[in-house]
C-alpha cells in the first residue's frame, strides 16, 4: 500500500494501515465512535472518591496481610508514577519486576528510584535467559507481529503466580484509557493466549524451555477471577493523568530520568516497536498511542500529525540497537534483518485459542449475569 492509498480518520491519525479499521460518513474512524459510545462511559478521570472508596476496600480486604495489593514494575512511566501514588494512598503492595534481559541502564536506575522513593518491597525475578533467547528466535523466524509476546507473558504469568504465593487478591494494573484507549487488534494477538507460544516454539524454537512458565487460558479467565476471586485495579482511569505531568512529577521528587523515547525501558521493545513493526509490517505503534490521547484532548490531531513526521529511530541509535539485539541473540546483524525483510505471518498460522476464547468470554458473562457484577476487573 503506497502513501497515496492510506485513507486517515478525520478526528485522530488511525489509518487504513489497520486493516480493522472503518469510517462513518463523517470519516470518523471506529476507534473513535468506539471510544464516544463505550470506552468513555469507564473512564472516570475526575472520580476522586471513586478512587478513594476503592483504595479503602483494597485496605480492607488486606487487612492483616503483609501486602494487601500487587503491582509490576517496568520502569516505565505508567507503573513508576503509580506506584508513587499508591505510597500517597497508603497501599502496601508486593512490588514485581520481572528482568528479561532486555532492561537498559536507565530502567535499572529508575527502577531504584522509585521503590527506594517509596520504601516497598521489590521482587525481581530473572528470566532464564536461555528460554528467552530460544523462545525469542523463534518467534523472529515465525514472522508474527508481536514480538514481545516472550517478554508480555512472562510479565502477567510472574504476576499473577507471586499473587498466589503472597494471598493477594487485588493487582494494581498501570493500564489506563487516558493514553492506550485505541488498539488496532490487526495489528498483534494477545500476549496471554498460551497455546500460541507453545505452537511456536514447537515450530521454530530448538531445545526445550526450561524456566518459561506460562497461563493457561482456564487459568487467565475462570480460575484467578472466579475461583481464586482476583480483582484488577487501573487506579489511572479514576484520576487526571497526563503523561507529560507524571514524566516531571517523577523527574522533580523521585529522581527518574527520561528515556527520550516511549518503551526506553526495554531495548527490546523500542526496537520491536520503532523497527522490526514499521519495517516488516507497515505498523507505527505511534498512531494508536497519539489517537488516544487526541480522545483524551490531551493532544490535538495537528499536533499528533506533526509528531508522525519525526523520524522513528535515531540513524546511529538503530545500528546500535541492530548490532545489540543481534548479539544478544546470538545471530548475526544480517540474519536479524533477514528475519525482518521476509514477508510477515499471522499468528492464525500457530494452534491459538480464538475458538476457546469465544467460548469462554460468553461462560464468563453469564457467569457475571449470575453474579449480579462483574468480577474480574474494576475499570
Amino acid at each position: 500500500m503506497s502513501k497515496h492509498d492510506i485513507t486517515v480518520c478525520t478526528r485522530c491519525v488511525m489509518d487504513t494501515t489497520d486493516d480493522d479499521i472503518y469510517f462513518d460518513d463523517n470519516g470518523v474512524c471506529n476507534y473513535c465512535n468506539n471510544f464516544d459510545n463505550v470506552i468513555s462511559k469507564r473512564w472516570h478521570p475526575d472520580r476522586e472518591d471513586l478512587l478513594e472508596q476503592r483504595i479503602e476496600q483494597i485496605k480492607r480486604e488486606g487487612k492483616g496481610k503483609e501486602y494487601d495489593c500487587i503491582i509490576g514494575l517496568s520502569g516505565g512511566i505508567d507503573s513508576s508514577y503509580l506506584a508513587v501514588k499508591l505510597k500517597g494512598y497508603g497501599l502496601r503492595p508486593l512490588v514485581v519486576h520481572v528482568d528479561a534481559g532486555w532492561n537498559s541502564e536507565l530502567a535499572v536506575h529508575n527502577i531504584k528510584q522509585v521503590v527506594d522513593y517509596c520504601g516497598f518491597d521489590l521482587h525481581t525475578h530473572v528470566m532464564n535467559w536461555n528460554d528467552v533467547q530460544a523462545l525469542q528466535l523463534a518467534y523472529l523466524k515465525a514472522g508474527v507481529a508481536n514480538q514481545d509476546v516472550v517478554q508480555d507473558h512472562s510479565f502477567f504469568s510472574t504476576l499473577y503466580h507471586f499473587a498466589v504465593k503472597n494471598n493477594i487478591k487485588t493487582v494494581i494494573s498501570g493500564g489506563n484509557i487516558a493514553t492506550e484507549s485505541i488498539f488496532p487488534s490487526s495489528w498483534h494477538h494477545s500476549a496471554m493466549d498460551a497455546k500460541n507460544i507453545h505452537s511456536i516454539f514447537k515450530k521454530h524454537g530448538q531445545g526445550k524451555l526450561k524456566d518459561y512458565s506460562t497461563i493457561s487460558m482456564l487459568q487467565y479467565y475462570i480460575y484467578y477471577p472466579y475461583v481464586y476471586k482476583m480483582k484488577t485495579f487501573r487506579p489511572l482511569n479514576f484520576m487526571h493523568y497526563d503523561k507529560d505531568d507524571a514524566m516531571r512529577y517523577l523527574v522533580e521528587e523521585v529522581g527518574y530520568k527520561e528515556y527520550g523515547r516511549k518503551h526506553g525501558e526495554s531495548i527490546f521493545t523500542r526496537f520491536f516497536q520503532n523497527h522490526y513493526l514499521p519495517a516488516k509490517f507497515g505498523y507505527d505503534k505511534r498512531k494508536p498511542h497519539l489517537a488516544s490521547l487526541i480522545n483524551a484532548k490531551q493532544l490535538s490531531r495537528d499536533e499528533a500529525l506533526k509528531i508522525l513526521q519525526e523520524p522513528l529511530y535515531d540513524e546511529i541509535e538503530l545500528k546500535e540497537d541492530l548490532v545489540f539485539v543481534a548479539q544478544k541473540l546470538g545471530i548475526t546483524v544480517e540474519e536479524l534483518q533477514s528475519y525482518i525483510s521476509e514477508e510477515g505471518r499471522s499468528y492464525k498460522e500457530y494452534s491459538n485459542w480464538d475458538r476457546g476464547y469465544r467460548r469462554l468470554k460468553a461462560i464468563q458473562k453469564k457467569l457475571e449475569k449470575l453474579l449480579g457484577r462483574e468480577i474480574k476487573n474494576y475499570a
